[in-house]
């Protein structure tokens, strides 16, 4: 999984939430109430949480030859 560590626009970590966030959201609870309770109130560091889609296994099906 490759995160980001930090928000693209204003610099905050956000990189440790994702396992959290990820758990939640499994659980099926609402998208907003899970980043209102991580603290993530701007819109750029949500835009972040939302806008991440987990590539890592996709991508390691491919071998460097």
């Amino acid at each position: 999984m490759i995160i980001p560590l930090r928000c693209w626009s204003c610099g905050k970590p956000v990189g440790h939430l994702w396992e959290q966030y990820q758990e939640r959201l499994q659980k099926g609870e609402d998208r907003k109430k899970i980043l209102d309770d991580l603290g993530l109130e701007r819109y750029c560091c949500r835009g972040v949480m939302l806008g991440h889609v987990d590539l890592v296994d996709t991508a390691a099906q491919f071998k460097k030859f």
